[in-house]
């Protein structure tokens, strides 16, 4: 009597998400993040508010990776309903910036060549540098992946996969260092028009979140017009708006009829609404760019929303 146990569809378990480049790159993330979040909870220590998002950068990247390997290996990414090919390449990409500012963070306030003082001694020190460097390698390892799983010209691709749905997680992400910036202390409600500014980016961020959002989760065929249309629109209008923001804020912050043209001389470091208030200036300039990127790329895209 026949065996009825096989699968009607192949193996269950998938070799080509481990052993594929793409596989061998998540395998490789898999083994450098828990290698640096082990390294550092060891022995090499961290403290404060950088040290806290370093371990939490690292160890959410860890954990999505596991899901996304053990999906792959398995073939349960099929039962989820969401567009796994998105789902991939946005998290791709915004691991990729996550283990990027952890890279820089850490060995800046942690890191240096000096033995710290007992107890913890040079011992610290070797696993404070073991901990920068495999750092380093897990942001590369993310970043080879984004770059291996990005759409060529002319290939099928899902949204998230092309450069306007990379520099979608990149507009996203530039956005919260903004929100950073104006809630320590930028004194942002002293006029209508920083007010402005703010509404720009929150209403832009939201903008965002939202096409990444009905992106992963499939639903980008049911808005009644076609969505990449859409997305060129939004685009427009989100460059229209930064661009007056990129105007208004440094008049109304460093024009000295409204704010400080230079830093004040008494300001203290760490707490200066001054110095907040040029991170949300350069980074206006750093988003507007990337809008105005990300309109170039997408009025030449063709996406399948089902990948």
């Amino acid at each position: 009597m026949g065996s009825t146990m096989e699968p009607p569809g192949g193996a269950y378990l998938h070799l080509g998400a481990v052993t594929s480049p793409v596989g061998t790159v998540r395998v490789l993330q898999l083994a450098f993040g828990c290698t640096t979040f082990s390294l550092v909870a060891h022995r090499g220590g961290f403290s404060g508010v950088q040290g806290t998002f370093c371990m939490a950068a690292w160890g959410f990247c860890f954990s999505l990776s596991v899901l996304v390997v053990a999906c792959e290996f398995t073939r349960l990414h099929s039962c989820l309903r969401l567009s796994w090919g998105n789902f991939t390449a946005a998290f791709a990409m915004l691991a990729t910036l996550l283990c990027a500012t952890a890279a820089v963070i850490y060995p800046l306030y942690f890191t240096r060549w000096q033995c710290p003082p007992a107890p913890a001694g040079c011992a610290a020190r070797d696993f404070r540098l073991a901990a920068s460097v495999f750092a380093g390698l897990v942001f590369l390892a993310y970043a080879t992946e984004v770059a291996l799983t990005r759409a060529r010209p002319g290939q099928v691709a899902s949204y998230m996969a092309t450069v306007s749905g990379l520099l979608k997680i990149v507009q996203a992400f530039v956005a919260c260092i903004i929100f950073g910036a104006l809630v320590h202390d930028s004194r942002y409600t002293r006029y209508m028009a920083t007010q402005w500014c703010v509404a720009v980016y929150s209403l832009c961020f939201l903008a965002t979140v939202a096409v990444v959002a009905l992106s992963v989760m499939g639903h980008t065929g049911g808005l009644g017009c076609p969505f990449d249309r859409l997305v060129v629109v939004y685009t427009f209008l989100a460059v229209l708006l930064y661009l007056s923001a990129a105007v208004i804020w440094p008049v109304f912050c460093f024009d000295p009829k409204y704010g400080e043209p230079s830093r004040p001389p008494e300001c203290p470091r760490g707490s200066c609404p001054w110095d907040s208030q040029l991170v949300v200036a350069i980074f206006t300039y750093v988003n507007l760019l990337l809008y105005v990127a990300d309109l170039a790329y997408s009025q030449r895209i063709r996406f399948v929303p089902t990948l």
